[in-house]
């Protein structure tokens, strides 16, 4: 590591994964509370290679690709009810008889990481976004290509990578990594302190997180609770892109009478609004009708 006050987490993912969905706002929150202390560097691990081919006995998901949507989607829900993220079933159709593999989306985070290393984090979140919430079909490479525009990727560069195998490659790449830890199931966690490593696999709590964070770097990394704030949750927003309230409610450790008082402030005061989608929704900055986007270049209401 380059710098030895800095813990690395190796997150083995994939960017359809219900779970890695889940620890959004465990993420969230770690970045927030560690700031530059901690790197979160995503490894993609491909969760289906071929859906025909693929077969989850505890979750009874593979075979035929249009029988897999109809229990993904009823996995997802299930999932949902209990990490709180938002799902969208209605319509849901992940595979299909062209679309029969999660590589493409594993392969197109690649390529944003090889052509923009500044936006990969955004991408991957919009992928999970359109991915759970939007019930998109995003193994298309035209649905791919779209919601890289929408992080404000460079499309000519992107579709380069994709195109003359880099992006594969570098995908590869991740793959070797994710089989050298074994790390059969996602999201899986690689915490790297110096030449310590300590892995966590499934779903974390924050909590226990912060734990192995203390122990690993024996109490040199310290959490700083983020102000509790109307205009601390706007700054959140503006910075990071919108949040479902679980989000919000992890970053700020808020009880959700207080956290609800926030937001509705913040609302009458139309500098937020909230977007419902499937079983939830998400609170983003209220734009102004003549208000222009610099990173996607749009203006709009």
């Amino acid at each position: 590591m380059k710098n030895q006050q800095q813990l690395e987490i190796l997150a083995f993912t994939d960017p359809v994964c219900t779970w890695c969905w889940g620890s959004e706002p465990v993420l969230r929150k770690l970045q927030v509370w560690y700031g530059s202390q901690i790197q979160i560097t995503p490894v993609m691990g491909g969760l289906v290679e071929d859906i025909r081919k693929f077969y989850d006995q505890a979750n009874a998901i593979g075979g035929d690709p249009e029988k897999a949507n109809s229990q993904i989607a009823k996995h997802w829900l299930e999932a949902s009810e209990r990490h709180g993220m938002p799902v969208e079933i209605e319509g849901f159709r992940l595979f299909s008889a062209d679309t029969v593999s999660t590589y493409p989306q594993n392969i197109a985070y690649k390529a944003v990481e090889l052509c923009n290393p500044e936006l990969a984090s955004k991408f991957l979140r919009r992928i999970r976004e359109a991915s759970a919430a939007e019930a998109r079909e995003t193994g298309r490479r035209e649905v791919l290509i779209e919601l890289a525009n929408d992080v404000g990727v460079e499309l000519a560069a992107f579709i380069k990578h994709l195109d003359d195998g880099t992006a594969a490659q570098a995908f590869r790449d991740d793959l070797l990594t994710t089989r050298q830890y074994g790390a059969r199931g996602f999201p899986t966690f690689l915490f790297r302190w110096g030449t310590k490593e300590l892995m966590l696999r499934g779903y974390q709590s924050f909590h226990g997180m912060q734990a192995v964070i203390a122990s690993l770097s024996e109490g040199q990394l310290q959490e700083h609770a983020p102000e509790t704030s109307g205009q601390a949750i706007l700054d959140f927003l503006q910075r990071d892109g919108r949040a479902a309230t679980v989000e919000l409610k992890a970053v700020f450790d808020l009880p959700s009478a207080e956290l609800e008082d926030l937001l509705l402030t913040l609302t009458r005061q139309q500098q937020i609004q909230y977007m419902p989608v499937g079983n939830g929704g998400f609170w983003e900055v209220r734009t102004d009708a003549m208000s222009c986007d610099p990173l996607t270049r749009t203006c709009g209401n």
